[in-house]
């Protein structure tokens, strides 16, 4: 059921100050990418933006578990009607979860996966449209977003969470089964066939996205205006505005890497998405060195040298595979796609090159009020 406010840990957005307990998750992404270096703590000093206390205007609260983490859908009191929308937008997020997941045997995802080697499968039309996204963005990345990456994670361990430094032969074989290209897409059948037997395709960077972009279809049908939803605290949509806040959107704090209670700066969304990618989700050391589950689809190993990499876009599907992408090609590659595409942002906060304990942030494509940097 809904509730309200009174707890702390439903205390989920406070005006400008709203992504520090929204992006809990990402602060995570962040911290377990730092070397094991000592950085200070100062109790005293500032935590960057001041808090803003709501003014008389009052959040309620609706969340529930679903693909392995909290979706939760943070709206205004005075909306009498979004309580039961917020309900049936995370039934709809089960419903998502049922047809998406490679772990339940009877999904949509997981009879592609067992027979479009052999034959096409015909596939729900929504589904074959979330497919063709994917290989739009794929080629617009150049192909470091791909959905095909599963048999790279199996052979790192990270699709059970048992993290192993695989030989070289591995991933050389995981490769060969690598890539949007063995995906065929037949429009006027709807079905999908792969070109290569071991093939498969996952979700797992698209999906909260895509079932976010769900939700936000479902509450404009039922006449939700303002409201902001996320899966995991990592992907997150906007819609309208916080009344309680002081921007024209919802003000969302990009973590800093080093300090848990000061962000980088906040992102204001409106109308828009944003995803966030790191890699501490799941990692390991080995010989010495860490290696995160976020693996680079054209050489088959993790990517390096970036702490977060967040993506605003149109749509939540799109911000969560662009925060993928942007992971792995770092700067110069996020630099150049928004180049390409004005309509996306993103903020990459990276280690700064010989220096462990420093880090810069770019931006891009965020200027004016979009992008408010913490005060030094």
């Amino acid at each position: 059921m809904p509730s309200d406010k009174s707890s702390s840990r439903r205390d989920f957005l406070r005006g400008r100050s709203a992504g520090r307990a929204l992006l809990a998750a990402a602060r995570e992404l962040a911290e377990a990418a730092v070397p094991a270096v000592e950085s200070p703590s100062s109790p005293g000093v500032a935590a960057g933006p001041r808090i803003h206390r709501p003014r008389a205007v009052a959040h309620l609260y609706a969340s529930r578990r679903a693909m392995a983490c909290e979706f939760a859908i943070q709206y205004h009191a005075h909306d009498g009607a979004a309580g039961d929308a917020a309900l049936a937008a995370l039934d709809l997020v089960d419903q998502l979860e049922d047809q998406l997941s490679v772990f339940r045997a009877g999904s949509e995802v997981s009879a592609i996966n067992r027979t479009a080697s052999e034959r096409p499968v015909a596939v729900e039309p929504r589904l074959f449209m979330l497919l063709e996204l994917c290989g739009r963005l794929h080629a617009a990345t150049n192909g470091a977003f791909d959905v095909t990456t599963g048999p790279l994670s199996r052979v790192w361990g990270f699709l059970k969470r048992e993290g192993r430094l695989p030989a070289d032969a591995e991933i050389a074989a995981a490769l060969a089964t690598v890539g949007f290209q063995y995906v065929e897409l037949d429009a006027a059948e709807h079905s999908v066939r792969f070109t290569r037997a071991g093939v498969e395709i996952n979700f797992n960077s698209i999906g909260k996205g895509y079932a976010l972009d769900r939700v936000a279809e479902l509450l404009a049908q039922r006449g939700v205006t303002d409201y902001l939803c996320h899966g995991g605290g990592s992907s997150v949509l906007a819609r309208g505005r916080d009344r309680a806040g002081d921007t024209a959107g919802w003000a969302i704090a990009v973590p800093h890497p080093f300090q848990r209670d000061r962000p980088v700066g906040e992102i204001v969304l409106c109308d828009e998405a944003l995803g966030t990618s790191g890699s501490s989700t799941q990692s390991f050391t080995a010989e010495g060195r860490r290696y995160g589950h976020l693996l680079d689809p054209r050489t088959g190993q993790p990517a390096e040298g970036v702490f977060t990499a967040t993506a605003v876009a149109a749509t939540a599907a799109e911000a969560d595979s662009l925060a993928t992408a942007f992971y792995i090609l770092g700067p110069a590659g996020a630099s150049e796609y928004c180049a390409a595409h004005r309509e996306a942002g993103a903020v990459l906060v990276c280690q700064r090159e010989g220096a462990p304990e420093a880090f810069d942030v770019h931006t891009f494509n965020l200027s004016g009020s979009r992008w408010i940097p913490a005060a030094e």
